[in-house]
């Protein structure tokens, strides 16, 4: 019997990746062209779809400067669901199995998006309020002054456990306080606000440059891919480029992409050693404790204490710990001691020194140092 011969589909290479460009054209289309699993972050802050049913007016008769561009123009509500999940599909294809993907919305689109989110994978790891401390007053008295959007921070996929989230350096940044969700950031004025020739804004939702320097801040590193599919006049890559990260943005309108590359070009990047932050012990590695033992830092012998120093255990040549019959790992023992279902024994037991008592923490950190 002749052998069948399994016909060679040759594979389809994909153009390189071009970083810290702005790519100009419509959106989903300049998706299709990029790289699968090619980009660290998707920041997107797409078409409100405000559906506005005319002008607005100030109480002095002024017209207030709305967004009624075309781009947010949508013929119905069916037609900016099939827009989102276009554009939101291919972002997913070419986003890391590791990346997330952050969006941005007012009440007039923000559950829609994060419908297709789920929908299509996504799994959000938390809701973000941004509020404004300086909101637009509601002119008209008929409903509450919007004062705040909303971002939705997601991961790639359900069960992701590889992400990133510079949990110690946000709290580090909000004076060793836990971030919370809630973020107080004034609206995008003054020199910062963009203007055309006529003096005019040059876009009408322009974001402070200190919301995408959080954003980044938390949940990428130096030298990361940002993508941005809805580019506007170019905070995410003001904000990237300040931060040794890269960008990749889309934008369909040439001002915007003028105004964009004018200004990232007069941002002056923070240097490699200031990029650096706190890192998380989560990330650092694992040592155990009869590594410290092992090392010479603690004797087979010695004896450890309790936080307050009023009950003891010494050290035995395996890294375990013994008081009494009672016998343990450093946890283990905290554990009993305080008669608690878990505890962290290295913050728990104090080594003693000419100082006072010390956490053996503190000779964990010694160890870690010499292996980086």
């Amino acid at each position: 019997m002749r052998k069948s011969t399994a016909l060679k589909i040759p594979s389809v290479s994909q153009p390189p990746l071009k970083l810290d460009t702005i790519h100009l054209g419509e959106c989903v289309e300049v998706l299709k062209s990029l790289p699968d699993n090619s980009v660290d972050l998707v920041f997107a802050d797409p078409p409100y779809n405000l559906q506005l049913g005319g002008d607005l007016l100030r109480p002095d008769n002024s017209k207030v400067d709305a967004v009624d561009d075309d781009w947010d123009q949508f013929a119905s509500f069916e037609a900016y669901d099939k827009f989102t999940r276009e554009w939101m599909r291919e972002c997913r294809r070419v986003l890391k199995d590791d990346g997330a993907i952050w969006v941005i919305g007012s009440y007039h689109n923000i559950f829609r998006l994060g419908v297709a989110m789920q929908d299509m994978g996504f799994w959000v790891m938390n809701d973000v309020i941004w509020r404004k401390a300086n909101p637009m007053p509601n002119f008209k008295g008929t409903r509450f002054t919007n004062a705040h959007e909303t971002l939705i921070w997601a991961t790639k996929a359900k069960g992701q456990k590889r992400y990133t989230f510079n949990y110690d350096a946000l709290k580090a940044f909000n004076e060793d306080t836990q971030m919370r969700s809630d973020w107080s950031i004034p609206l995008c004025t003054g020199d910062e606000r963009l203007k055309d020739e006529n003096g005019n804004k040059a876009h009408p939702t322009q974001k402070p440059e200190a919301l995408l320097y959080r954003v980044l801040l938390a949940c990428t590193k130096p030298g990361h891919v940002v993508l941005d599919p809805f580019f506007g006049t170019g905070t995410t890559g003001a904000a990237a480029k300040r931060l040794g990260r890269h960008f990749i943005g889309i934008e369909r309108e040439e001002n915007y992409r003028k105004v964009a590359s004018e200004r990232i070009a007069r941002v002056i990047p923070a240097t490699a050693e200031d990029l650096a932050v706190m890192g998380s012990k989560k990330s650092e590695p694992r040592v155990p404790f009869g590594a410290v033992v092992e090392a010479g830092l603690l004797q087979p012998g010695d004896i450890l204490y309790t936080p307050k120093g009023d009950r003891s255990a010494r050290v035995r040549a395996d890294g375990s710990l013994v008081h009494g019959e009672l016998s343990g790992s450093i946890h283990k023992m905290g554990a009993m001691m305080e008669q608690a279902p878990a505890c962290n024994g290295w913050t728990y037991w104090r080594f003693k020194t000419d100082a006072g008592l010390k956490p053996i923490d503190d000779l964990r950190s010694r160890i870690r140092a010499d292996m980086n």
